[in-house]
């Protein structure tokens, strides 16, 4: 990715452009993308939503962790930058076995479970967010590049929460999308054939990460 060199100072176009560049990224499609598609499909509009808490948390810890200088200290500490792409790589194999091994299992319904509480996908969302090491590359090179070593405290909180709100507020969109009636009654017909490339896709997502 190629540097941008940081304003003078921290202007609302700085702010809007850091923000912009992020929800491009939040976009594109990813394993917390898949995951979220998954989850409004199989468990519904509120759990999903409850993850998409879990992945804004995982954002704003990333973007926090770059404004305190994660691209300089994973510079100077490489083994912690490998441990931290083999945790994730291992986190997403993890998921992708699950999906394949639970992919002819029938969607229950209400009646006959609870889906998984929303304490439980907060988590699940953060966990999935925090061990990916994709947002830890990109948030350091965004940060580190168009962030100015003086920003006050006040952009910096503007920025975290302009993270926050993108990566959240486009998973509740996932979540809305997929949990309709139409793209389930969908999902069902095709459960075990779309959970099994889910799930592979996202083990390539996890070989990927591991040997780059």
């Amino acid at each position: 990715m190629p540097q941008i060199s940081p304003p003078y100072r921290m202007t609302f176009a700085a702010f809007a452009s850091i923000i912009a560049i992020h929800l491009a990224a939040a976009i594109s499609p990813g394993p917390s993308f898949v995951v979220a598609l998954r989850t409004a499909a199989n468990e519904g509009f509120g759990v999903a939503c409850a993850l998409a808490l879990g992945f804004g948390l995982g954002a704003v810890l990333w973007a926090t962790a770059a404004m305190a200088g994660l691209a300089i200290l994973f510079e100077a500490l490489p083994m912690l930058f490998t441990s931290l792409k083999l945790v994730g790589a291992a986190f997403l194999l993890f998921i992708a076995f699950m999906m394949w091994r639970r992919a002819s299992d029938p969607i229950a319904t209400t009646a006959q479970t609870a889906p998984r509480s929303a304490w439980k996908a907060i988590r699940f969302g953060f966990a999935t967010f925090a061990t990916n090491p994709k947002p830890a590359i990109f948030f350091g090179a965004v940060f580190v590049g168009l962030v100015p070593v003086d920003t006050s405290i006040g952009w910096r909180l503007l920025i975290v929460l302009g993270v926050f709100l993108n990566e959240t507020l486009w998973y509740i969109i996932v979540a809305r999308v997929f949990s309709l009636p139409k793209a389930r009654a969908g999902y069902i017909r095709l459960k075990t054939a779309i959970d099994r490339s889910f799930g592979t896709l996202i083990a390539l997502f996890g070989l990927k990460i591991a040997l780059t």
